[in-house]
């Protein structure tokens, strides 16, 4: 079990360069408690460092840095991945950017795997402006899973407090999701999904509500046979396996009930199903986490903003819950992994008399 009095190495990676990466990361440690509870390691440029925090007008001192041997506690690390010809065009989406991110990106992967950083935290991508022959995928999701997945699958969970939401497809064009909806990748999601509240978020016996693809539900195959013929006969099979899961729930009137309150995780079918009402709920505390794979990764819930780019607007709460967000989730799991990789072997009895004595010589 890691040991919780050890500052955990949290990797930041800067994100868009022309966004507002650097305003919410800058933000985040700009009162000295979130240095008594991790090491933060910036995984960008200490020259475009720079540039955001004259623009900005931030008082904010930080450690530039080469590699993982320099890192110090109590300071802002950043390590240099991008070289000094960089340009900064705030609130452009440009190639230049995406390169920069997807370097940072790397990086961060690359010393991760070398045991350097405990966990990621990563802000927000242009997801055009980082496409290119070493960057092919959707997200920050998919490349992880690819990268860093170890041939498991990931799940997108958008949570905040109480409220977890994950989606069966993310990254997905709308017209692609009905086909895209199989037994087999509602099962894995649902066991994704349960397996990680089990861990993830220290919940014994989780309850999963599982959204419809149609309206109301379908109204028994009247406005599409996706309930009947795959949603429903797969929520049937993983209760037998004992997950507790119910429905297919009616998007509409499951929130405007209320009735997600009851639910420890909620399975929308696609992307914005999910994600519309969540940052309804919590889009300044939502926390993106990618469930699944064996490195931590957490995200603010919001995109690189262009749009304050530079203006002091933006604000890092929900970067600022990313953090704490992925140290409760390392911890969680680190727990979980340590209860159960030593288990109370089974104990046995004599039964040649009546004196039930206890037997530790036993073989099992």
């Amino acid at each position: 079990m890691s040991d919780n009095r050890r500052k955990i190495k949290v990797g930041i990676t800067q994100g868009d360069i022309n966004g507002i990466g650097y305003e919410v990361i800058f933000k985040a440690f700009s009162t000295p408690e979130m240095f008594d509870i991790c090491t933060p390691v910036i995984y960008g440029s200490p020259k475009l460092a720079a540039y955001h925090r004259k623009a900005l007008e931030l008082d904010i001192q930080y450690n530039a840095i080469e590699s993982p041997e320099q890192i110090e506690d109590g300071k802002l690390n950043i390590i240099n991945c991008n070289n000094d010809e960089v340009h900064i065009e705030l609130g452009v989406a440009t190639k230049e950017s995406g390169k920069a991110a997807y370097e940072a990106l790397e990086r961060a992967a690359k010393d991760y795997q070398e045991g350097a950083i405990d966990l990621l935290v990563t802000a927000p991508i242009n997801k055009n402006c980082i496409q290119s022959d070493d960057f092919h995928f959707p997200g920050h999701t998919e490349y992880l899973q690819e990268r860093l997945g170890e041939d498991r699958k990931s799940l997108m969970i958008l949570c905040a407090d109480d409220l977890r939401f994950a989606v069966a497809t993310s990254h997905l064009p709308l017209r692609k999701v009905p086909d895209a909806i199989t037994p087999e990748l509602l099962e894995e999601k649902i066991r994704i999904f349960n397996r990680s509240l089990i861990e993830d978020f220290n919940i014994d016996a989780p309850k999963i509500a599982v959204l419809s693809l149609n309206p109301h539900a379908g109204d028994n195959g009247l406005l599409g046979r996706e309930e009947i013929d795959t949603i429903i006969p797969t929520i049937e099979k993983m209760s037998k396996e004992g997950i507790l899961c119910y429905g297919p729930f009616g998007v509409d009137g499951f929130m405007g009930s209320g009735k997600y309150t009851r639910f420890d995780g909620i399975l929308a079918m696609y992307h914005d199903q999910g994600l519309a009402p969540m940052k309804l709920l919590a889009m300044e505390n939502g926390v993106n986490f990618t469930a699944g794979l064996p490195v931590v990764r957490t995200s603010p819930a919001h995109g690189v903003a262009y749009d304050i780019a530079g203006k002091g607007e933006a604000d890092e709460n929900s970067f600022r819950q990313a953090i704490y967000a992925a140290i409760d989730i390392y911890r969680n799991r680190s727990q979980y992994e340590y209860v159960h990789r030593s288990p109370l072997r089974k104990l046995y009895f004599e039964k040649r008399d009546d004196s039930n004595r206890l037997n530790l010589q036993a073989e099992e």
